[in-house]
């Protein structure tokens, strides 16, 4: 019988944290150390002699989130920029007719270009 969805990216989900740990006799944080006679990783306490052995050999994960929205950096003020291009588009949510447009500055191979257009009465974004 296998384990259910849930449970499998609960625990996927698990490995994947890096928790502090800390000392349970004194109560400070515990610092990554080698044992190098046995061959294996440690927790310890650098006030007392507390040690643990480590549960995974991951002791740091630094992952980088470079996730930016496709209109990331557009403000409402866009519409008064006299460098942008202008066009009679009219605004999904107030109906003015001027609006400014702009290329996605995230391109990709998998994407194509996206056009999208601020009002300039409301400042709405839409592609």
């Amino acid at each position: 019988m296998s384990a259910s969805p849930g449970t499998y990216e609960n625990t996927q989900e698990q490995s994947k944290k890096i928790l502090f740990r800390f000392c349970s006799e004194c109560s400070n944080l515990l610092f990554p150390k080698e044992d190098k006679e046995n061959n294996q990783l440690l927790f310890a306490c650098r006030t007392c002699s507390f040690t643990e052995p480590a549960p995974s050999a991951c002791v740091m994960r630094h992952e980088i989130a470079s996730t930016v929205g496709d209109t990331a950096g557009i403000t409402q003020d866009v519409g008064q920029d006299p460098t942008l291009p202008r066009t009679q588009k009219p605004c999904p949510a107030c109906g003015e007719n001027d609006a400014v447009y702009f290329q996605s500055q995230q391109r990709t191979a998998e994407t194509g270009m996206k056009l999208y257009y601020v009002c300039c009465g409301c400042g709405n974004v839409w592609q």
